[in-house]
C-alpha cells in the first residue's frame, strides 16, 4: 500500500487532520507509525465506541499502524467516573475491550495499556510536571472540555492536572498519531506546542467527529460547551444509542430523535448515516408503500442527503430504515455477548454501575 492509499484511509473518517502534510511525511519515513485512542471506562458502550470508533481503528490497523489502545482508568478516577470506585473503572475497561471484540477488532493487533500502569513511574510524573511547567493556568482550565467539564463549573484540584497528564500520555506512549475525536482537540494542540518546546516527537492529529445524540444540536454560548450538550452520552439513556439495543429498543429511541423534514443541520438521523452506515454498506434500500412512491434505493450517503433535503422522503421513513441498519450492526455484538460467558458477566455488573461524572 502506498502513501497516499494510506492517507486515504485515515482521510476517510477524519474531520480534521493537523496537519495531512506531517501525517503524509510520517508515512513516507515510518514503516510502522504508532496510534493511539484513549478513553475513561464508565457505562455501557455506545454505538459510537462500538461501530464508529471499531471502523477508525481497522483504517488504522489496514495503513500499517501499530495502535495503542489506552485505558484510562486513574484519568475516571479523577474525573469521578463511577463515583471514582477505580476497581468500578477498571470492570468497566475490561468490558470495553470485550465491546471491541465483539465489533471483530483483533485485540492481538492492538497494544492494551491501562493508564495506572504507565504512570506507576518516576519519568511519568516527571513529564506531567514539565508540561504543567509551559502551560499557564488559564490554558489548563480552558482545556478541562476534554474531560466533559464547563468552563466555570466547579472542579477538584486533582482535575487540574487532567490536561497535563493527558498531554504526558502522548510522550510516554511514544504516539506518532493521536486519534481522537474533536473533543479532545485541546489536549492534542496543547500536546504539540508543548513538543515544540522541548523538541519532543510532535504528534499528528487525526480528530473523527463526534456523533451527535438522538437530541440533536444543542445551541450553546461556545463551540465547547456546544459539543458537550449536543453529543451522544452514555450517561443519558434517552439520547444515546447503546450497542445492546435491539431492533425494538432502537425504534422507540429513533422514532423520538431530533429528524425535522428536508433539515440537515445537527440532524443526528442523517449523522448516524453518514458516519456509520454508509462506513458499512455499498447501498440503501428504503423500503416505503407503494402509495408514499415506493421502495428506493442510494449508492452513497450524499444520495440519501440530497433526497431528503428535497423533501422527498419523509423522517418516520429515515428513522424506520436507520433503526433496521443500525440493527444489524449491533446484533453481532449482542450475540457476543450472549454467548460468551466472561463478557456477559462484565456487561450484567457494568450495566448495574451507577453513572457518575
Amino acid at each position: 500500500m502506498d502513501v497516499e492509499e494510506k492517507l486515504e484511509l485515515i482521510k476517510e473518517f477524519a474531520e480534521e487532520i493537523v496537519t495531512e502534510e506531517d501525517l503524509r511525511h510520517i508515512f513516507e519515513t515510518n514503516n510502522k507509525p504508532v496510534a493511539y485512542d484513549g478513553f475513561e471506562p464508565s457505562g455501557v458502550a455506545p454505538i459510537h465506541f462500538g461501530l464508529l470508533r471499531a471502523t477508525n481503528l481497522r483504517n488504522m490497523i489496514k495503513a500499517g499502524v501499530h495502535f495503542k489502545l489506552y485505558l484510562a482508568d486513574y484519568f475516571g478516577f479523577i474525573n469521578n467516573k463511577l463515583g471514582g470506585d477505580l476497581e468500578k473503572i477498571q470492570t468497566a475497561g475490561k468490558y470495553f475491550i470485550e465491546v471491541w471484540k465483539a465489533c471483530g477488532i483483533d485485540t492481538k493487533k492492538v497494544e492494551i495499556i491501562w493508564a495506572s500502569e504507565l504512570m506507576d513511574s518516576v519519568n511519568y510524573w516527571d513529564r506531567v510536571l514539565r508540561v504543567a511547567k509551559e502551560t499557564s493556568i488559564n490554558r489548563t482550565k480552558k482545556s478541562l472540555t476534554i474531560a466533559g467539564r464547563r468552563e466555570g463549573e466547579e472542579i477538584s484540584t486533582a482535575q487540574l492536572f487532567y490536561p497535563s497528564m493527558q498531554v504526558a500520555d502522548i510522550f510516554e506512549l511514544e504516539v506518532d498519531i493521536c486519534q481522537l475525536g474533536m473533543d479532545q482537540r485541546r489536549a492534542n494542540m496543547l500536546a504539540r506546542d508543548v513538543a515544540d518546546k522541548y523538541k519532543w516527537k510532535k504528534p499528528v492529529a487525526a480528530h473523527h467527529h463526534i456523533l451527535l445524540g438522538l437530541q440533536g444540536l444543542q445551541k450553546k454560548d461556545s463551540d465547547d460547551e456546544t459539543l458537550i450538550a449536543s453529543k451522544m452520552s452514555k450517561s443519558d439513556p434517552k439520547t444515546c444509542i447503546y450497542m445492546h439495543d435491539n431492533l425494538k429498543e432502537l425504534k422507540e429511541k429513533i422514532g423520538k430523535g431530533y429528524c425535522p423534514e428536508g433539515i440537515v443541520e445537527g440532524n443526528p438521523i442523517l449523522e448516524y448515516f453518514r458516519y456509520i452506515i454508509f462506513r458499512n454498506i455499498k447501498s440503501l434500500k428504503i423500503e416505503r408503500s407503494p402509495k408514499f412512491g415506493g421502495d428506493i434505493e442510494f449508492g452513497s450517503y450524499q444520495e440519501l442527503e440530497r433526497v431528503f433535503v428535497d423533501k422527498k422522503i419523509h423522517p418516520m421513513d429515515l428513522k424506520s430504515s436507520c433503526a433496521i441498519e443500525l440493527d444489524k450492526l449491533i446484533k453481532p455484538a449482542r450475540e457476543y455477548f450472549e454467548k460468551n460467558k466472561k463478557a456477559a458477566e462484565l456487561y450484567s455488573v457494568v450495566k448495574n454501575l451507577k453513572i457518575t461524572r
